[in-house]
């Protein structure tokens, strides 16, 4: 009899234990921003000019808006960039959750002829890194061409950062070409 109820407790406990243990749920994926507009502010002589790009339904849906950028030659702008998630109401300000992330984003700008327009990022992350939500561009002759830009999410993988500078890490959260005029 003594061996039964051991034989019970110990199959009780060996229960409790399996069923009192919980797996652990895993860290939900964290996903690319929900980016839908996409405003580049050029600034030269107190002068805004703001060129946008708009894709409200997303990819797969109506064809997005991208404005084509116009500036004078042998310039100096500043650049300031701005991006929205505008299937939210109201509208959200994603620019303000980049910079607060800024050590996992990076953008990437692309002239294309590279003499057309040359855009320097004058804002760093903590690691000293390029942001470039602010920057510096440069026209020379006039010209056409085209701006490619993309942000770059690079979040950390497994708590250590990826970020170091290089486009070649990430993931892509925008990735769009402008057409560009210096006249």
């Amino acid at each position: 009899m003594k061996l039964i109820k051991k034989r019970f407790f110990i199959a009780l406990m060996g229960a409790t234990l399996v069923l009192g243990c919980k797996k652990d749920e895993p860290a939900p994926v964290e996903d690319n921003e929900n980016l839908t507009t996409l405003k580049l502010k050029f600034t030269e002589g107190g002068t805004t000019s703001t060129f946008m790009f708009r894709d409200v339904d997303g990819d797969g849906g109506n064809a997005p808006t991208i404005e084509k950028i116009t500036l004078r030659p042998n310039k100096t702008y500043t650049l300031a960039v701005e991006v929205l998630d505008e299937t939210k109401s109201p509208v959200a300000d994603i620019t303000a959750d980049i910079e607060a992330e800024k050590d996992e984003h990076l953008f990437e700008y692309v002239s294309n002829p590279t003499s057309l327009l040359a855009i320097t990022p004058t804002d760093k992350d903590t690691r000293d890194y390029n942001v470039g939500l602010k920057g510096s561009a440069i026209t020379t002759a006039a010209g056409t061409g085209k701006l490619r830009v993309v942000l770059h999410h690079q979040p950390p993988v497994g708590g250590v950062a990826v970020k170091n500078g290089s486009f070649t890490v990430g993931s892509t959260d925008i990735d769009v070409s402008f057409d560009v005029e210096v006249k």
